[in-house]
């Protein structure tokens, strides 16, 4: 088949297959996915395909923007949070946060286009009513139709006080809404609570860090003096924070030794529970909905495996992994679910993510319209007639 190609097409084919080949070599991830059964042909098929398009397209085909369509397809097959990223992008991975930069509290996925995992508490996404599931077709005039989260998270940062206009799209509307948004730090307290009704305290985490493990167990001690038999804890839309600070939280609330399961190519690993004893023993309804992701998911997926609490909502993100970047030829990079978690009985959290005991849907608003007044609430409202109906500890 060689003998048969024009010096054109192998020297497409051999600008195309190099990156994929020089990385075989050097015993990456593709060399162990091509010893995999079947994997052999599929190559030849690339090949084929690359042949063709090179001898038919009408255009002349360029190499470079070939290649990266074909590994960008690779890794979009993958899940949402594995991605190729070009040059540019993998520096402003690795770069995280800029000196000087700011952007506006969205935490993002990919879904078609980019779309909006959740919006932080206190910040600008979240005043301009930005909610789970809502796509940004543009940013800042730039089309996400073929754009990183990674890009997307890095064009929304900029000067504070400055704006980004972000075109949106919620549910089926015809039509996205174009808003400009204004760049800021501002974000609401990790930790937050109240009594919501008698004997009823409510927790709310906005994040998982360092220090909500403590700020936690004070907030629980707090209510518990304030009469509280009972905790709600609301992770809707908390998509932010460290995995193990989402499990030594859930440490603070059970006793059982693991807590959840690591899972990467090597094999599974428990993750034993660490610390003192806990100290909240009051029964827990956790709130729930799509926007609830990483952290949050573990954190729930863990008390719920051992019914030391029940979910009311809607399900969660199912975006319970960590990513590894793998450098490749060029400067461009690979960014792979190298990482999932399983619930301490073996039951996927990633891509499934955590069903609610009690679904209850969340009002729908219309983009661009008011949310509903802070005292409405079906969501908390349900899951306190769930816990006054469950008997006390």
């Amino acid at each position: 088949a060689w003998d048969l190609m024009t010096d054109r097409t192998r020297f497409v084919l051999l600008m195309v297959t190099a990156p994929i080949l020089a990385y075989t070599l050097i015993g990456g991830l593709l060399g162990r996915v091509v010893a995999r059964e079947g994997t052999y042909q599929h190559l030849r098929v690339f090949e084929d395909v690359v042949s063709l398009v090179n001898s038919n397209y009408v255009e002349e085909v360029e190499a470079g923007r070939v290649m990266q369509g074909a590994l960008w397809g690779l890794a979009e097959g993958l899940d949402p949070q594995s991605v190729y990223l070009t040059e540019e992008e993998t520096r402003a991975y690795v770069a995280a946060d800029v000196p000087g930069e700011v952007g506006i509290g969205l935490t993002l996925t990919r879904q078609y286009y980019v779309q909006v995992v959740a919006a932080r508490d206190g910040s600008p996404a979240a005043a301009a009513g930005l909610r789970p599931g809502d796509f940004l077709r543009t940013i800042a005039d730039a089309p996400t139709r073929t754009m990183s989260a990674v890009r997307a998270s890095a064009l929304l940062r900029g000067a504070p006080g400055s704006t980004v206009r972000v075109s949106v799209i919620r549910g089926n509307a015809a039509e996205p809404m174009d808003m400009d948004i204004q760049r800021g730090a501002d974000r609401s307290a990790n930790v937050t609570s109240r009594i919501v009704s008698p004997g009823v305290g409510y927790l709310r985490i906005a994040e998982f860090d360092d220090t909500t493990a403590d700020a936690i167990g004070s907030a629980a001690d707090e209510l518990a003096t304030q009469g509280a038999t009972k905790l709600v804890v609301d992770l809707r839309s908390t998509a932010t924070g460290a995995f193990d600070a989402g499990l030594a939280t859930a440490g603070r609330f059970t006793d059982t030794p693991t807590l959840i399961i690591r899972e990467t190519s090597a094999g599974q690993q428990p993750v034993a529970r660490r610390g003192d004893p806990p100290s909240i023993t009051a029964p827990v309804a956790l709130l729930t909905n799509p926007g609830t992701s990483g952290a949050a998911e573990v954190f729930a997926a863990a008390l719920v495996d051992v019914e030391r609490a029940e979910t009311v909502g809607l399900r969660t993100a199912g975006r319970a992994a960590e990513q590894t970047l793998v450098d490749l030829p060029g400067g461009g990079g690979l960014l792979l679910s190298s990482t999932r978690y399983l619930t301490a009985s073996g039951e996927s959290i990633h891509r499934t993510g955590v069903e609610p005991v009690v679904p209850v849907q969340e009002p729908a608003i219309e983009l661009g319209l008011p949310a509903s007044a802070p005292d409405e609430d079906p969501v908390l409202d349900r899951a306190i007639e769930h816990l006054t109906a469950a008997p006390a500890v």
